[in-house]
């Protein structure tokens, strides 16, 4: 796991209506996952994978939010794991922040960088497939494909509405979303137009562990 030390920063984006408006952000110290859950550790709390790409160290995929919650809930019982000690999803504040490298963010394009190529499979360089965890450079936290390889499921629900209000507050402090959905949806992720798309949009998802006080 990765320490993401607390701080704050302007979530969001003016380029798009449903990253704005930009909105200051304060999050506590939390704990991520260094990459992507394997296909490996899936297997070896679930049993079994859906997978379509087969590989030990390849992103788990074809899973849905439910059965990332199945999975988590089954981890922490075998690791016997409670309150907030317990592995989770990180919240699209916590993904974000600790997309864009945390304090030490240099403002890069993508996580990690300026040349995706770099740092992201893509489009144009996946060849139409998933490819091994940790492969390309990581962010400035050392948190790896958090610009390609799959979309990556976060805990809250979208709101169309919630960065207004996020704005409306002056800072949010650890949101955690809205407590209705618009719609359900995948991370708001960084470069996610360069991200690998496989059949349906939401059938490419994966997600990072995230605990607090680990």
């Amino acid at each position: 796991m990765i320490e993401v030390p607390a701080g704050s920063f302007m979530m969001g984006s003016e380029k798009n209506s449903w990253e704005s408006p930009m909105h200051e952000v304060e999050l506590d110290t939390f704990y991520m996952g260094q990459h992507a859950v394997t296909q490996n550790l899936w297997k070896a709390v679930m049993g079994a994978h859906p997978s379509s790409f087969r590989g030990d160290r390849l992103p788990i995929e074809q899973v849905s939010w439910e059965d990332a919650q199945l999975f988590l809930n089954k981890l922490n019982g075998l690791l016997k794991l409670q309150g907030d000690r317990k592995y989770r999803l990180p919240t699209e504040a916590e993904w974000e922040y600790a997309a864009r490298g945390g304090p030490y963010s240099l403002g890069s394009t993508y996580a990690g960088g300026e040349i995706l190529d770099e740092v992201g499979w893509y489009v144009s360089n996946s060849e139409g497939q998933t490819h091994e965890v940790g492969s390309k450079a990581p962010n400035e936290l050392g948190i790896y494909d958090m610009s390609g390889n799959v979309w990556e499921w976060c805990k809250d629900w979208y709101g169309r509405d919630y960065y207004k209000e996020c704005y409306d507050w002056g800072v949010a402090k650890n949101p955690q979303g809205p407590k209705q959905a618009s719609i359900t949806s995948a991370a708001e992720v960084v470069g996610a137009a360069t991200l690998v798309t496989v059949g349906l949009p939401i059938v490419t998802t994966t997600f990072l562990l995230s605990a607090t006080a680990l």
